[in-house]
């Protein structure tokens, strides 16, 4: 790397009541070399915008609420040539920012993630968060063909060109999976590197529930992939048609060879194989166009570059 690559840098923390651990992670950075510091803050209720303004960083309230919507606000606010975004819990290390700079700098990556399960502490996951994790990463590399590893890592690395790419929607915990779908869907080089992963400190309240943003989290990977990967989106659909269809099926057909006749249900049962069977083709089709599409916005790109 360059000497003085350090100054294309902005370090981006989204932060909301990080009062315990932001002053310490601002000051870990500041000794790595690396004193563009912004904040983004989500009208924390505690003292994070004043230790984080007092250890110098730049800091800005977001509109609304959410990580999403303070992640999509920063961005647009940013032209330095790279972004490392890291969340203010104090659960990632400063010094793995060179490892993350690595890949921008040299030209190999758009988006660099960091890989927690590399190097984490027992203690970092609950067993109910470690397998949450586990299976989303999986679905997403089921639905869009690509193991990322870690797709909801807080330690993310970005060129301007490709945040300059990005069409960010998501407004919560769902940002990380909508970060990494729309990488794959504008076909950033992303590369995945090792990082250390730390337990939340003790004075640190976490923001995420287990369930209900993990629900929406694959919620996110599964909606996103009528774009990406409409055969998956609309065969899981017709699938479940199909299968429901068969299955009345199989009790009108019982109940017909003891002499019982459920007309309505026999519609019903024709009504659902033929909807799933439909749903099978418009997928098809779906992927035909996604496809050609894919290849336009490819030679587009090309060219714009």
């Amino acid at each position: 790397m360059t000497e003085d690559y350090r100054e294309d840098v902005c370090i981006l923390i989204p932060t909301l009541n990080e009062g315990a651990t932001i002053g310490q992670l601002i000051e870990d950075f500041n000794t790595e070399g690396f004193g563009n510091i912004f904040v983004i803050d989500g009208n924390s209720s505690d003292d994070t915008q004043e230790i984080a303004k007092n250890m110098g960083a730049r800091v800005v309230a977001q509109t609304g609420k959410g990580k999403g919507q303070a992640v999509q606000d920063a961005l647009a606010m940013i032209d330095d040539p790279y972004v490392i975004m890291i969340d203010g819990d104090g659960t990632y290390l400063a010094k793995d920012v060179h490892a993350m700079l690595e890949p921008l700098e040299t030209g190999r990556a758009d988006h660099v993630i960091g890989n927690r399960f590399a190097d984490f502490d027992p203690a970092a996951f609950t067993k109910l968060n470690l397998i949450g994790n586990k299976m989303l990463n999986k679905f997403f590399s089921v639905i869009y063909r690509k193991n990322l590893v870690d797709i909801l890592s807080g330690y993310r690395g970005f060129t301007n060109q490709a945040i300059r790419e990005l069409e960010l929607h998501e407004t919560g915990f769902e940002i990380e999976s909508e970060i990494a779908v729309d990488s794959m869907k504008k076909e950033h080089l992303v590369e995945v590197v090792p990082i250390t992963y730390r337990p939340r400190p003790d004075e640190g309240d976490t923001k995420l529930n287990p369930l209900t943003d993990g629900f929406g989290i694959g919620s996110t990977i599964y909606k996103m992939a009528k774009f990406h990967n409409p055969m998956f989106y609309f065969g899981i659909i017709g699938a479940i048609l199909t299968f429901c269809g068969i299955l009345l099926g199989i009790y009108v057909v019982s109940e017909w060879m003891i002499g019982i006749t459920h007309i309505p249900m026999t519609i019903l049962t024709a009504l659902l194989i033929i909807s799933g069977i439909q749903m099978f083709i418009f997928g098809m089709l779906s992927d035909l166009v996604v496809s050609l599409h894919r290849e336009t916005m490819r030679t587009l790109r090309r060219q714009q570059r």
